[in-house]
């Protein structure tokens, strides 16, 4: 299964000269996809509907069969449980990817915890970690956050 994953990023070298190398791209989207995972369980449960986010999230930002997906999503639930915090994931995505870059993240992660259209406490004791993790203010974070309640309010899903 990893195989497949590091094939898919793999192309992205190709593709791309200035592309990250495959082992450094398959490790960041292996991260990220571990932080949209941990955000989509924290609160014990991983519904359907989150679960059909993360996929569509996949789909739209990195382009991925739901082969890959499925082999994506695989990985990360193994490197979350083999990990002993979140700081490993955090690292490589604030030494590869630029502020702007975290803040798609920070928001993506904002459109999982509010797909059921409420925040628990554990997803906001999670978001406000991750906000410290990946090194962005307060403002930010907040920012984020009302940008998605919005965009979501238009959509009519809060």
């Amino acid at each position: 299964m990893l195989n497949i994953v590091k094939r898919f990023f793999g192309k992205k070298k190709e593709e791309d000269p200035n592309a990250i190398d495959q082992e450094t791209g398959h490790d960041i989207y292996v991260a990220t996809c571990a932080l949209f995972v941990e955000i989509a369980r924290i609160d014990g449960t991983f519904t359907l509907q989150e679960m059909e986010t993360v996929i569509s999230i996949l789909k739209e930002k990195y382009g991925l069969s739901r082969e890959n997906i499925d082999a994506l999503i695989a990985e990360a639930e193994k490197q979350l449980e083999e990990s002993v915090d979140l700081w490993q994931f955090a690292r490589l995505i604030n030494e590869n990817y630029s502020n702007e870059e975290k803040m798609e993240i920070i928001e993506t992660l904002w459109r999982i915890v509010y797909v059921d259209g409420k925040m628990d406490q554990y997803e906001h004791y999670l978001m406000n970690k991750l906000k410290n993790l990946l090194r962005v203010s307060h403002n930010q974070l907040i920012d984020a956050k009302l940008k998605v309640k919005h965009s979501s309010q238009k959509r009519g899903k809060l």
